[in-house]
């Protein structure tokens, strides 16, 4: 048997290894990117006579700052987006109580302030967390959740979101945003400049250390953009691991979680609110689209571990 604190350090050292890796893979991917960037922009500057300047961080500070400002907003307004995106009301005290009184037991054992509450009026169920901190976060809840899963399955439920929001997981997955999103910019612009503008070269300018770069940056574009969203994908199957953890860690009662993984998992209803975009908030995967894949490469795509994997580490707890 795990102890909770043991397996709480554990998922903690998983997720800051696969957050060194990505932050790695990030920079070389843009810099590569951004260096055969300006090499391309300068063989075609220097054809028209103007004296182009090479410097991938010149490109790169340019789409960090866009890739930046757009992720900025987004993390900003993060709940009200996905609020208004889900059609969520806000909960009421006396109408959903259960939902109340769980958590506020939980941000009090948390140490956490109380969050907003809001419910999505679905069938389907399902609960995430979003927020850019504990003083701004906010805990959402299907309908469905509140009806199918009794009080000690639901503080499972909303330990887990409140593991989320204690461990800012919220804000990572915000900051990893912004990196994928500054290597899709640029690898997208890369692809895009090379393809309208590549018959324009002669030959001679496509010779040297110049054309090296070139291709060492469009295989860059073409591969790290898919690279850093299996990573992102990565991170976030390790935070739902950790905030498993986490949960028992506030509830001291494993079987609760395991038995809403569970009961969540067999409902076989897909939940209208969500998208591919907010899936991966949710604690089981809301679209119920999946075909059952097994095998590693299947798991890359996932945004949620394997729902064995959950319960094999929640009974190692118990």
């Amino acid at each position: 048997m795990t102890n909770v604190y043991e397996q709480v350090d554990a998922n903690k050292r998983k997720s800051a290894l696969v957050v060194v890796l990505f932050s790695i893979v990030t920079a070389v991917s843009v810099y590569f990117i951004s260096l055969g960037l300006s090499y391309y922009l300068g063989n075609l500057s220097r054809g028209a006579g103007s004296g182009f300047s090479r410097g991938g961080f010149g490109v790169f500070g340019f789409a960090l700052i866009i890739s930046g400002l757009a992720s900025f907003a987004g993390y900003w307004f993060s709940d009200k987006i996905v609020l208004g995106i889900s059609g969520a009301r806000p909960a009421d005290r006396k109408r959903d109580f259960l939902f109340y009184t769980v958590a506020e037991n939980m941000s009090l054992v948390a140490q956490v302030p109380m969050p907003k509450l809001y419910v999505i009026d679905d069938t389907a169920p399902n609960a995430f967390a979003t927020g850019r901190d504990p003083q701004h976060a906010v805990i959402c809840a299907t309908s469905g959740i509140l009806v199918k899963l009794n009080r000690t399955e639901l503080e499972g439920v909303i330990a887990h979101e409140m593991s989320h929001v204690q461990n800012y997981d919220t804000r990572l997955m915000s900051v990893v945003s912004v990196l994928v999103g500054t290597v899709v910019l640029l690898g997208d612009l890369f692809i895009r400049a090379s393809w309208w503008g590549g018959r324009g070269r002669s030959d001679r300018e496509d010779r040297g250390t110049g054309a090296v770069f070139i291709v060492i940056g469009l295989i860059f574009a073409i591969l790290s953009p898919i690279v850093a969203q299996l990573i992102q994908l990565a991170i976030s199957r390790k935070r739902e691991l950790l905030a498993d953890a986490s949960a028992v860690k506030l509830t001291r009662q494993p079987e609760g979680l395991l038995k809403a993984l569970v009961k969540i998992s067999a409902d076989r209803e897909p939940l209208e609110a969500a998208n591919k975009a907010t899936a991966h908030l949710y604690i089981m995967n809301p679209l119920k689209n999946r075909h059952d894949a097994v095998g590693w490469f299947a798991g890359l795509f996932n945004t949620h571990p394997p729902l064995a994997e959950r319960v094999k580490q929640l009974k190692a707890m118990t």
